[in-house]
């Protein structure tokens, strides 16, 4: 297997761990919705998103890139903090592929090669997957359609805006100069909308969220579109079906005995 094709695959496992890292907030029923503070909205999100224990889901991944543009069916499995399985199926659900990723290690199983690649997850791996110089915990921030806010819970935005049915807040790096946006539904109080962008205001990475579904009392996107704008790549992830926190939910993962193993 080539390097390239292999950092693709696990490319999708860490876009899906970011993602499930930010699950929404809870669905607002009132005809009448209070206008929260920043402070308030970022306390909100920020407890929320660490409801979801444990997550699975199946649907359909659709992957553009310069060199790729097909799509797959798929199942996954979560555990937070920091584990993910995914398997990725062809036609007439033939198995191609199986992924463990956690924030340390990962393993590959090529199902047509009967072959497994695994090894340490590190920085310079993630600079290859990603063609973007971002620490694992930025990469967390980058992909996930509501951040991971512990360490903004005291830090007011740079800027806050409530424009027709949408929260606006932005947050600026001084040292990076990057900043980053988000729009959140008033209602539904999940994030529509991110944008991370460079020194120069320009879009690195935006993400799309919709048709949100509630489970645990959380609203999670069905629909999640990921576009890294500078290399020109594209993700879509559209779920079938949707459960989290069920004790039926685990991640059981084992390479076949006679499959030939490589360490990366």
């Amino acid at each position: 297997m080539k390097r390239t094709y292999l950092y693709f695959f696990i490319s999708i496992i860490f876009v899906q761990l970011y993602l499930f890292s930010g699950c929404a907030a809870p669905k607002q029923i009132e005809d009448e919705v209070e206008i929260l503070p920043s402070e308030r909205l970022i306390n909100k999100l920020e407890a929320n998103r660490r409801k979801i224990k444990s997550f699975q889901g199946e649907g359909t991944l659709y992957v553009k890139t310069e060199g790729i543009n097909n799509s797959a069916t798929f199942l996954i499995k979560m555990q937070k903090p920091d584990s993910i399985y995914l398997s990725v199926m062809g036609p007439f659900g033939i198995e191609l592929m199986q992924t463990l990723v956690t924030k340390d290690n990962f393993t590959f199983y090529d199902a047509l090669e009967n072959t497994a690649y695994r090894g340490l997850v590190s920085d310079e791996i993630l600079r290859d997957i990603f063609k973007i110089d971002l620490s694992f915990n930025d990469l967390l921030d980058a992909f996930i359609g509501s951040v991971n806010l512990t360490e903004k819970l005291y830090k007011q935005p740079d800027d806050y805006a409530i424009i027709y049915d949408e929260y606006r807040l932005t947050y600026k790096d001084s040292l990076t100069n990057r900043s980053v946006k988000y729009n959140v539904d008033v209602r539904e109080l999940g994030i529509k909308e991110f944008q991370l962008l460079d020194e120069n205001g320009e879009p690195i990475l935006v993400g799309k969220y919709s048709n949100f579904n509630i489970l645990e009392t959380v609203a999670v996107p069905k629909k999640i579109e990921v576009t890294n704008v500078k290399q020109n790549q594209y993700i879509q992830i559209d779920y079938k079906k949707m459960q989290a926190n069920k004790k039926s939910i685990y991640i059981d993962f084992n390479i076949p005995p006679d499959a030939k193993i490589i360490e990366w």
